[in-house]
């Protein structure tokens, strides 16, 4: 500021004034800012936008790079045109997209017009104003009254005078500018078309709605947007890794590396990186460490998945998602097309944590699927069931131990059906059929394994079932079957200890051998431990671990989770006890047991109108090439009723007063195997007992056992009939 004594200089005190409240600006980040791209119209309406949470890193780290192919060359033809499937899908895509942004902005076009007709208000005031500040100069007044104020009227004057001068020109281009407008515009609006005057009409109003709009106010809503998610880069990988134990920065031979460049997912949804771990660290650990993996990153466990790398045990991919990926659905199942599927084939059973799609090959396995009650348990065993169901080669034995409505549809083709564990309004008698059809099994198993070894090589090359001979309708006794058992641990636990000794054999020996003859074992189960004791126990367990492939839904503990998927899976780090809980995680479990991999699955949905749906299409599937049987087709198992009493009477010899137990069903299965082959020394204690035969210590060959009296017997008959 000039003193009062000395003359004021314009010129300088123009380029060197420094008032009281003005700001210091830093010109290089407002430069840096003007390189941003600011958002258009399009953007506003359909774009979203990527918000950084974290600060920018320091110099140093690794580079970051985009995913490239093998070789280092980047695509010619993007994935998504390569391929009438991926054009299809990607047309199909923003098509998609397209009609929903237009749907979204058709419907609120109104208030769009009424918003944009008060802010074109505001606008037109706004201007007006703006106009009067250009014409009256006002950026001037500071200058004028800092002459003023330091007493220098030649500076004051001069400044005076120019301003005039400004004015009246201002003035004059103002006056100009309203002359144009009353006169042009009534002229313009008479001899213009109709469509040049309403596109006018049009882009005044709405730059005068953008004038007189807050900023922070944008009358266009936007119609698709993406989560905030963390922006991940090497050094917060390194502070994660440092952070849960792993290694150490300083230290020796402790440093964590990158075995790639950080790359965006080729799915778009994340971002993953190769990890070396200091030497003497493995994958396991770091699979253990997950969580404090996930709160190093300080975003949520459901977005970190860690995946072996074959290469070395210390080596792992990290993925990390933009957002929790298990909370998405996987959608509705691709069966519902109804086409006739191959059960030789895999069988879509959902989409994994990055989007990909997972696939069950189910011949020669077993799959055991496990969780708490409504988590979608049954929706994912019945969905695998579903896909055989609509191979018409395939026949389907339904055991339905929690006798809901789940699997009431699967009537339609199954060739045996059993609902519950005690007789109801749909099975009078579900035991006896559940022994009737598993003793059916075993003797299919026994009947494949016999027809297979008397063919030629030729036909059956490695003496195994092939898809042709399955197929092939001169054979019709290599059929493929599924056996499903819903809640199988009820039938480890009936009232009658030899009725579970016999289900509970029968269920072990179709596990051990029937797989390699074509039976499918699909299992399911809330509580697939602490079942039966004894024998039944030991059997139940056989049954239980011997599954090939497990799925574990969400579990109420750490113990059950175990029995689900296995102590080893614990071990590796899968405890099912721990994926999250919430409806929007129905469905979602580990697949273990099939791969070296154990991905986090979101099972595809299949509800009940769905599943009536399908398996209507399978029926007709049946129907059309002759493989509907059993229950769907209407047959009825012709049981021969026997006199039990009559027919243990008469396998006792001449003077034989007493038989031991095991004696009796060894001669009865010898005398009438018809309908004795497959009984036990239990079985048919349990059906003497129950018709009032008493089990007694028998001396017979020296040695002493429990066993039946034949005088025990007549008096059992002389009872029944005299009643």
């Amino acid at each position: 500021m000039a003193s009062k004594d000395e003359p004021f200089d314009f010129d300088r005190y123009e380029h060197d004034l420094t008032l009281p409240d003005a700001d210091v600006v830093d010109l290089d980040a407002v430069r840096a800012n003007r390189t941003r791209p600011t958002p258009g119209p399009d953007d506003i309406a359909g774009t979203h936008f990527d918000v950084a949470l974290d600060d920018d890193p320091a110099p140093g780290g690794a580079a970051v790079a985009v995913p490239v192919v093998p070789g280092g060359r980047r695509d010619v033809i993007p994935s998504a045109l390569r391929g009438w499937a991926n054009i299809r899908s990607s047309v199909r895509h923003a098509a998609g997209l397209a009609g929903h942004i237009t749907a979204f902005h058709a419907v609120r076009t109104p208030w769009y017009l009424a918003q944009a007709g008060f802010w074109a208000g505001v606008g037109l005031f706004r201007l007006a104003g703006r106009q009067l500040k250009w014409w009256w100069l006002t950026e001037q007044h500071d200058l004028r009254q800092a002459a003023a104020n330091s007493n220098e009227p030649d500076v004051w004057l001069k400044l005076q005078k120019e301003a005039r001068n400004t004015r009246l020109w201002r003035f004059c281009v103002l006056a100009a500018e309203a002359m144009g407008i009353a006169i042009g515009g009534p002229v313009a609006y008479a001899l213009a078309p109709g469509w040049a005057v309403a596109l006018t009409v049009a882009g005044a109003v709405g730059y005068l709605a953008h004038v007189g709009r807050p900023a922070d106010r944008p009358i266009l809503s936007t119609a698709a947007v993406a989560g905030r998610f963390r922006r991940i880069n090497p050094d917060i990988v390194l502070r994660a890794y440092y952070a849960a134990g792993l290694g150490h920065p300083d230290r020796a031979g402790q440093k964590v590396d990158f075995g790639s460049t950080m790359a965006r997912d080729l799915s778009g949804t994340g971002s993953q990186v190769s990890i070396d771990l200091p030497y003497g660290k493995t994958f396991d650990d770091a699979l253990k460490a997950r969580g404090s993996i996930a709160s190093g990153l300080d975003v949520s466990v459901n977005q970190v998945f860690i995946t072996r790398d074959k290469t070395s045990h210390r080596r792992h991919t990290l993925f990390v998602a933009d957002r929790d990926p298990l909370a998405i659905p996987a959608g509705k199942t691709p069966l519902l097309d109804c086409k006739p599927r191959d059960i030789w084939q895999p069988a879509p059973f959902g989409l994994d944590e990055r989007g990909r799609k997972v696939d069950l090959l189910m011949m020669w396995i077993s799959v055991l699927v496990g969780a708490q009650p409504r988590k979608g348990k049954t929706f994912s065993a019945r969905l695998l069931a579903l896909y055989a169901a609509l191979d018409p080669w395939v026949r389907l034995v339904v055991v339905d131990g929690k006798m809901s409505a789940d699997w009431d549809k699967f009537r339609l083709i199954a060739h045996r059906y059993v609902c519950g564990v005690v007789p109801n309004s749909r099975d009078t008698d579900p035991i006896t059929h559940l022994l009737e059809a598993l003793r059916e099994i075993k003797k299919h198993i026994e009947t494949v394994n016999e027809v297979l070894s008397t063919l030629p090589p030729a036909l059956c090359p490695e003496g195994k079932l092939t898809r042709d001979l399955a197929r092939d309708k001169r054979y019709p006794d290599l059929r493929v079957l599924l056996l499903v058992m819903e809640e199988f641990q009820n039938y480890f636990e009936t009232d009658d200890q030899n009725t579970n000794k016999e289900i509970a054999s029968l269920l072990a020996f179709i596990m051990a051998v029937g797989p390699s003859a074509g039976v499918i074992i699909l299992s399911s189960s809330q509580k697939p431990s602490g079942v039966g004791a004894g024998d039944v126990q030991r059997l139940f367990n056989r049954y239980r671990d011997n599954h090939a492939a497990r799925f574990a839904l969400k579990c109420g503990n750490r113990i059950v989770s175990e029995a689900i998927l296995g102590g080893d899976a614990y071990a590796e780090g899968f405890d099912a006890s721990s994926l999250p809980a919430g409806k929007e995680y129905l469905g979602v479990g580990y697949l273990y047991g099939l791969t070296d991999d154990t991905p986090t699955v979101r099972t595809y949905l299949a509800d009940h109108s769905d599943a009536e749906k399908i398996l209507t299409a399978a029926r007709k599937h049946r129907e059309a090439i002759g493989t509907l049987s059993g229950a769907a087709a209407g047959e009825t198992v012709v049981r021969d009723v026997r006199d039990v009493l009559a027919d243990t009477r008469s396998v006792f010899g001449a003077g034989e007063a007493g038989l031991h137990w095991p004696t009796i069903a060894a001669r009865l299965a010898e005398q009438i195997p018809e309908h004795y082959a497959d009984t036990t020394a239990e079985s048919i204690s349990a059906q003497l007992r129950a018709l009032g035969v008493q089990s007694v210590d028998v001396k017979a060959g020296g040695t002493v056992l429990k066993g039946a009296r034949l005088a025990g017997i007549v008096t059992a008959i002389q009872s029944r009939d005299a009643a």
